[in-house]
């Protein structure tokens, strides 16, 4: 199966909220494998969430 963007960026986000299926790991995995800009948004959801985390602990 292969994603679309829109279906790769939800996907980027349903991770950081819960465990992914195996179907969806690969799928999401061979996208963000040719797509630089899903890529890029991966990093930065993960970066925006590592924020918010220290944000939350410093208060």
């Amino acid at each position: 199966m292969i994603l679309s963007c829109k279906e790769a960026s939800h996907l980027v986000s349903e991770g950081l909220d819960r465990r992914l299926g195996l179907a969806e790991r690969v799928a999401l995995r061979l996208h963000l494998a040719i797509c630089d800009g899903c890529s890029h948004f991966r990093k930065q959801m993960l970066f925006l969430r590592k924020a918010m985390r220290r944000l939350a602990e410093s208060d």
